[in-house]
């Protein structure tokens, strides 16, 4: 423990020899490393906002089937357990959030145009929080019930049909005898979306409504669950597995979008390059500055060794100053990082190109997300890195013969 006071308290001094060329390199590494958090801050708040919109859409972390109803979202592929028996199966299983679902194609119709859609028949009291709309930015209202005999459009689907609150459209769909299925409904609501797709793709009516309609009796045609971790389904996945008959199909997110599950695992193998990569640029002026702290300090490291110092003490030393600069420098990234994140947590409106970002998914605003995992992978490559790219300058000072130093610096 002496032994490394000593060598810590050298390595400070000999840190601050040259002001200026520490300051420099200070500010490299804290650039460095801020801009490895505030990307992958920026990247993941990006990533997240897809797969939340993604399985608000779907929704739900897991899904239950008939086995045929993926392939072919046929109305005569409606799960064979009646609604009620899901019901008591579901209540008081310890799920965060349930809900039963009829999912059909359909044509609306308005006096103007004709538009397919996909038509939703909910419970609205088993959907708050799971859907992707804004109940508090409606046109109008939000359906009451499930036996509620309106529906609720999107805004663009309403300026595709030239249609609003208050007027009349007609919903045209198959029941399982192969019949026509038609209604009118009144528009009571236009609903709001982070994505203009979602405005003109669904249309919600009540659940009972619908089961009316399509004379399928106390059926629906999924089941969706919410976790509240769409990182961590696996509980859950196993949780309704046991819960349901074995001839259905459960499903987790990532089966049924594949596009987000790839790109969340992307992602996570994106940060690990992501900081590797800076490190690497930063990783040559670290190895400069400490090739040259050691350059300039020859005579005095082979003054040491002649007086006896050890080998390993002379390699212990530089390789402390290495980590005295990049600690420094990690305290600087990380602070820049938290005050430039934390002041954007309510999101980048990035609008301007919201059509762009549409196309991948994302909706026009960019929420940050800094998760402390990011945080740790940066400063441990960061660490581990500039450990690696010290023992280089550290190796050679330490390997100096007493006398050949002495003389190389006179």
């Amino acid at each position: 423990m002496r032994t490394f006071r000593i060598l810590f308290m050298l390595a400070w001094r000999n840190l601050w020899r040259n002001h200026r060329r520490t300051l420099i390199m200070l500010a490299a590494i804290g650039v460095g490393i801020w801009a490895m958090i505030f990307m992958t801050a920026l990247t993941q708040g990006m990533v997240n906002e897809m797969i939340k919109d993604g399985i608000s859409a779907l929704p739900g972390e897991v899904q239950v089937h008939n086995p045929a109803y993926l392939d072919d979202p046929n109305i005569n592929n409606l799960i064979a357990t009646p609604d009620s028996e899901l019901e008591k199966k579901f209540t008081g299983a310890g799920l965060v959030q349930w809900a039963t679902r009829i999912k059909v194609p359909a044509v609306i119709t308005s006096e103007r145009e004709s538009r397919g859609v996909t038509l939703l028949g909910i419970d609205p009291q088993r959907e708050l929080g799971m859907t992707f709309i804004d109940l508090d930015n409606i046109d109008g209202r939000f359906l009451e019930d499930a036996a509620d005999n309106a529906v609720v459009i999107g805004r663009k689907l309403a300026t595709t049909l030239e249609t609003e609150v208050g007027k009349r459209i007609v919903l045209m769909s198959q029941d399982p005898d192969n019949e026509i299925a038609d209604r009118g409904f009144r528009v009571v609501g236009l609903f709001g979306a982070s994505q203009e797709s979602f405005e003109e793709t669904y249309v919600f009516a009540g659940k009972e409504t619908l089961q009316k309609l399509l004379k399928i009796g106390d059926h629906v045609t999924e089941v969706v669950v919410s976790g509240g971790d769409y990182r961590n389904v696996e509980p859950v996945f196993e949780k309704v597995s046991a819960l349901v008959d074995e001839d259905l199909q459960v499903s987790r997110w990532t089966d049924l979008d594949s596009y987000l599950g790839t790109m969340l695992k992307v992602m996570d193998g994106f940060v690990l390059v992501w900081v590797i990569v800076i490190f690497l640029a930063l990783s040559f002026g670290l190895v400069n500055t400490l090739v040259m702290a050691v350059f300039e300090r020859v005579r005095e490291i082979g003054l040491m060794l002649a007086l006896g110092m050890r080998p390993s003490s002379i390699l212990g030393q530089i390789v402390i100053e290495s980590m005295l600069l990049l600690f420094l420098g990690m305290f600087i990234g990380n602070v820049l990082a938290w005050l430039t994140i934390i002041p954007l947590q309510g999101g980048i409106d990035i609008s301007i190109v919201a059509e762009g970002m549409e196309m991948m998914g994302a909706s026009s605003v960019l929420v940050p997300q800094l998760r402390l995992q990011d945080v740790i992978l940066a400063n441990c490559v960061v660490l581990v890195l500039g450990f690696l790219a010290s023992l280089s300058p550290a190796w050679r000072a330490s390997r100096y013969e007493p006398i050949e130093a002495i003389t190389k610096a006179n």
